[in-house]
Parts: structure tokens; sequence; C-alpha cells
């Protein structure tokens, strides 16, 4: 299914659409600044929800969820340690 498209005219950084126009090819460009509006769309709508449901839950309205919750957090760390890839690029 394609979606349709609309052309929209937007004024950027001079220095914003060199790079862009460097970094990324002729015909993607456009792609590209979609998938970026995209998920900074979706980022916003995040910390929109987070902002709207912050202190909904309570831990006296559910104080058996407070039992042992570190002791979790820390084994679960734990068992996954090993699996991480290591981003740093170092041995």
């Amino acid at each position: 299914m394609s979606t349709a498209l609309k052309q929209a005219n937007f004024q950027l950084p001079e220095e914003l659409l060199n790079e862009l126009r460097a970094t990324v090819g002729k015909r993607e460009q456009s792609r590209f600044v979609s998938g970026a509006l995209r998920k900074e769309l979706r980022r916003l709508r995040q910390l929109k929800a987070i902002d709207e449901t912050f202190g909904c839950w309570g831990d006296g309205e559910h104080p058996e969820l407070t039992k042992g919750i570190d002791r979790f957090i820390r084994s679960n760390r734990k068992s996954t340690r090993g699996n991480r890839a290591d981003v740093s690029g170092r041995d």
C-alpha cells in the first residue's frame, strides 16, 4: 500500500541543508527527512504520554510489587551483561 505524498515547503538553516546534501543522496533526501520527522514526532508523543501519566500509580496501591524489585533488577542486569555488545569499539 502506497502512502499519498504532499509537497511541503520548509526553511532550514543553511548549514543543516548543506550537511543533509553532503550526507544523503539526492533521491533519498525526502525519505531521510520524513524518517527523521516521524522519529521526532514519536519521541514527542512518548514524552507527552509520560508527562500525562506520571504519578498515576503509587507504591501504596500495589505494595506487593515493591518487594524484591532491587534483587530482580540486579539479577536481570547480571543475566544480560555478557550478551551486550560493546558499542564503544574497545576490546
